[in-house]
This record gives C-alpha cells, structure tokens and sequence, in this order.
C-alpha cells in the first residue's frame, strides 16, 4: 500500500506570475493563478518529487470583494469579507468553482474538471476542501442542480433554533460587531436577524478576532439547552450530504474536512459511510485539535486521517522554539499507539506559520530533522505545502493577511520562490539559487523514500529512545533514534536537532535485535539521505557511532538475519 505524499497547494497564489503585486491590490492589480496553469508538466514535477496527492485549497467559491464577468458574478459586501480575494472557508456557493481560478469564467466548472483529469493522467489524487461548520454571510448557489435550495431559504428566522433552520438566528437583534467594519464608501451590512458567527459566536456581537465573514450551520444541536434533534435527519445533513456526493461524481478522490469537531459526530458517522458506498475509494481527511477525540473521529465517524497538529507537530515546534527535549517525540507516537498510520503529519499548512518563518526555524536549511521525523516515523500520509520545499519564509505584508510569518489565503498575491521555480510555466530549478536547489533535493528525496523504502511504506517502527536516556554518548535533549524495519527490511534513524555536529552512540536492545531481524557484525553501509559511505559497527550490548552533522539526519541500512527454510 501506498504511502500518501501529499501536496497542499493554493491555486490562486502557486502559479501567479505578478511579480510587482501591491498589499492589499485587487484582482486587477495582483492578477490569480488559474486552473490551466496545473499542466501536465508542474503535475508531473510534483510526482517526480515524491508526491502522490495534491491538495488543492479555495476551489469552491467563497465570499469576494471582486466582481467578474463584468459584474454578471457581483462582488459580496467589503463589510464581511476578509482581504480583498476573500476566505476560502467563506463558502458562497457549494456547487460552483471560484471565478478568479478561471480562463473563462462562465467555464469554470469545466475548467476543474478538465484539472481533475490531468490530475489522474499525472498519476496524483486530488484533494479538495470539504467546509461543513459555516458558510460565507451571505450564501446563495447559481450553479445548485434543481431541486437544491439555498441553506436558509426556508428558515424560520422567528427562533434562535429549529430542527431544519440552516441557521441560528438572534431573534429581533440586528448584526452589529462589536468593531466598525464599515468601509468608507460602500453600501451598510445589514443582516436581520443577526445568524450566529462561525466560531460558536452565538451573539449579534461579534468581535475582530471572531470569524465575522462566516455564518454556523445548525446540525441539529441546540445550544441553549444542549439538547439533540438529530431524528428524523435535520436538513443540514441533507443539503451536506449531497454536496460531498456532488464533489465525489466530479471525479475527486478525497475531502480535507475543515473544522470537524465543530460538527456533531453523529453526521459524520450517518454521512461518511454514504458516499464511501457510492464511492469507495474516496478518502476522509478531519482537521482536528484533541487527542482525545482522535479515536472517536476515526473509529465512529469513519475518517481515514487525522491531523495530529496537537501532538507531533506542536512537539517539533516546541524543540526548535520552547526548549523542549527530542526524547518528547516519544511521547508522541506513545499517545497514537495503535492509530498513528492514520494521523497526518505536516511541518506546514495554510494555518500555521511557515518552518523557515522568524517565528519557527529562521532558517529553511534546518528543516532535515523535522522532516525526516515527521515524514518517517509512520506509515500515515505526510503533507507539505506549496514552497515549503524552496525554503519560503513569508516575509511579506501582503495586505489583509499582515506581516504574521503565514503564506495569505485572503489576498491576491504572488511568491518570488514560486514564480522562480514556475519559471512561466517550465516548472524548473533553473532559476532558483544554489540553497533552494539544494533544499529541494533534500525534499525529493525524503519524499521518495517515504515510498521506495518497503520499511518506511508499510513497515514498524521501533523507538531507541528508552534504552539511550542515559547513554553518555547520547543526548535525549537534542537527538532522537528509531529503526523502521519490515520482513526484507531494516533502517536505524538518527536525527540531530543541535547546530552542532555531535558524534553519536546508539544503543539497539536485544528486544530491537530480536524483533527486527538485525544481523549482527562490522559491515559497510551507504545512508540513504546522503549517499555518504559509514562502516557500523553492529552489536548487542555495544553504541553504533556515528558523527551527524547540526540539525541532520541519518539512514543507515541494517543487514537482516535471512531466515533458513528447512529443505524436504
């Protein structure tokens, strides 16, 4: 089986080829990546790199201070959306490609169609955001199938809750935030009565920090007195259910679900096995922040992955930024025991601050312990996004998205890295500096790893970490071990997140020796990462040395005991 690699990528941004845009600049001004751009060629170059999915974030039309189709799509209040390109988590219209992704725009929905074909022709999956906890403000659907209404058209908005409102409505009160989000010039906001806000803002009174571009969908659950009303089915889950069938007959293979602990498991747990029955191949991926909750999410709502941001993610970053010790990380897969193949790993995505920004590494060249941890340490999918791989450090002030270490998702905007390596399409290294070079090497071939190695694909993980804490060749604080080994298979892992170079004694327990088949004996080996020749030293009782470089990593392949078969 297949490991997933997948690659998060933001249409609107990844092939702009703007290379003077201005904060805050309009369509006009800062121009959008379109869907013909992902050609065969840039798909193909993500394969070559190890991926095997992309993620393609802000396809379904969202909330937008832009008109196109000279004004035959209008643009949506200023008031309530945030940046002038707008959220792509402010959902206007479920059944509708976003108008500036388009060529054409009144071919928009052909134009993603045709993407998801040259997807499949490039031997990737695709990947699309499924937004099921809020919608824009303002929601209305010009491309919905007959028979679809509107979410809200038939609310009575006389109550705070209904079984079948789409919506939670505070009765008799007008939206009023508790901040001026008037803009000079334009048209007054005005929502009677006022729809709770996104993030469980049950008041008219949101505030700047709230989601006040978004509106909560009502599935059912009452938040005045927590009660349920989840039989006969509520028609939220109804109208949800469609969309995910909508999406799924367009031929894509798999929903990042956003926000997922925001809405009742029982939906996910009626709605999940629906579409798998009609499309068994399509994956459920939760975006989620409880470890607690991770086994409910997956054993009764059916998701395929989780997100494990909380856990291994949050570790790493601590290392780096907190002074938290490596020997945490096994902590880590101890709380996943058991359902760590199904947890995705990322050291970046669309919410959290680039690795190599100020707020996290400073520096894209640190990256090689990170990754080989986070990438490697499971048989579960790891994700990158788009520019991780040529060291992107989000120095911009974009606009609406400020100066906060984060690549925009709500302006217009353009990436010189990306521009580089898009290079107008060829989609080479060529014009990418010597580090940038490098550094995506380094990607590609952990990448590949992930998959051409059989004991990182589908193969165990065995931590060294016990049986080290109090080696004096050793340091627990800086520097973490494992083995990945299956049947054919063995690999001893020794990461260093130190600046300095450090020379390493690993103790492998004969547990380790046992369990992984390792032959013991001096034998001479070629670490996978770099290609350099080591002579080990394998032997019970006995440190494996080695000397790992500041913040590097090691492979090294371990010989296997071949097993006799007894002759007849």
């Amino acid at each position: 089986m297949e490991k997933l690699i997948i690659y998060q990528a933001f249409p609107r941004i990844f092939t702009n080829t703007n290379d003077s845009c201005v904060p805050s600049g309009t369509y006009e001004q800062n121009g959008s990546g379109k869907l013909r751009d992902l050609t065969l060629k840039l798909l193909r170059s993500l394969k070559d790199m190890g991926v095997n999915t992309i993620w393609l974030t802000g396809i379904i039309e969202m909330a937008t201070k832009t008109a196109f189709d000279d004004g035959r799509i209008p643009a949506d209040n200023p008031n309530v959306v945030k940046g002038e390109a707008g959220s792509p988590y402010a959902i206007k219209d479920y059944y509708d490609v976003a108008p500036s992704l388009a060529t054409e725009t009144g071919r928009r929905m052909k134009e993603f169609e045709a993407t998801v074909r040259r997807v499949h022709s490039a031997g990737l999956k695709l990947i699309i955001d499924f937004v099921p906890n809020h919608t824009a403000r303002v929601y209305h659907s010009d491309s919905a199938p007959v028979g679809i209404e509107d979410f809200g058209a038939g609310d009575d908005i006389s109550k705070f809750f209904a079984r079948d409102n789409n919506y939670y409505y505070i009765t008799n009160q007008r939206f009023a935030p508790s901040f001026d989000i008037a803009h000079p010039g334009t048209q007054p906001y005005v929502e009677f009565p006022a729809k709770a806000t996104g993030n469980d803002c049950f008041t008219a009174f949101c505030g700047e920090t709230d989601w006040y571009e978004t509106v909560k969908l009502n599935y059912g659950w009452d938040p005045g007195d927590w009660s349920t009303h989840y039989d006969p089915v509520p028609d939220t889950w109804l109208k949800m259910l469609h969309i995910l069938r909508f999406w799924a007959a367009k031929g894509v293979d798999g929903f990042r679900c956003d926000m997922v602990f925001m809405v009742p498991r029982e939906f996910w747990h009626w709605a999940i096995p629906q579409v798998k029955k009609d499309y068994p191949g399509v994956i459920f991926i939760g975006e989620i922040y409880d470890v607690d909750a991770y086994r409910p999410f997956l054993e009764y709502c059916c998701f395929d992955y989780l997100y494990d941001k909380v856990n291994l993610y949050d570790t790493l970053k601590g290392i780096e930024c907190n002074n938290m010790s490596a020997a945490q990380l096994s902590s880590c897969w101890q709380r996943v025991d058991g359902i760590g193949d199904l947890m995705l790993n990322f050291l970046e995505n669309h919410d959290e601050v680039r690795f190599a920004s100020r707020e996290f590494a400073g520096n894209p060249a640190k990256a090689v312990p990170f990754l080989v941890v986070s990438a490697m340490i499971s048989r579960g999918p790891f994700m990158i996004y788009y520019g991780q791989e040529l060291g992107e450090m989000a120095l911009d002030n974009e606009g609406f998205a400020g100066d906060n270490n984060r690549s925009t998702i709500f302006d217009y905007w353009s990436y010189d890295t990306l521009r580089r390596w898009y290079d107008n399409g060829r989609c080479s290294t060529r014009r990418l500096t010597p580090h940038e070079k490098w550094l995506r090497s380094v990607y590609s071939r952990v990448l590949n790893l992930c998959n051409s190695l059989e004991a990182v694909r589908e193969g165990n993980f065995f931590d060294l970490m016990y049986v080290n804490l109090r080696n004096p060749k050793f340091d627990p604080h800086r520097q973490f071990a494992f083995i990945r080994y299956s049947d054919s298979e063995a690999y001893l892992f020794v990461v260093n997140f130190d600046s300095k170079a450090a020379n390493i004694g690993v103790n492998i327990p004969d547990l380790a020796f046992g369990m992984a088949g390792i032959k013991e004996g001096i034998f001479h080996t070629t670490d996978m990462l770099w290609g350099l020749d080591h002579t080990v030293d394998i032997a019970r009782g006995k440190p494996v040395t080695m000397e790992v470089g500041g913040y590097d990593a090691l492979i090294l392949p371990l010989q296997k005991i071949i097993a006799k078969t007894s002759r007849k």
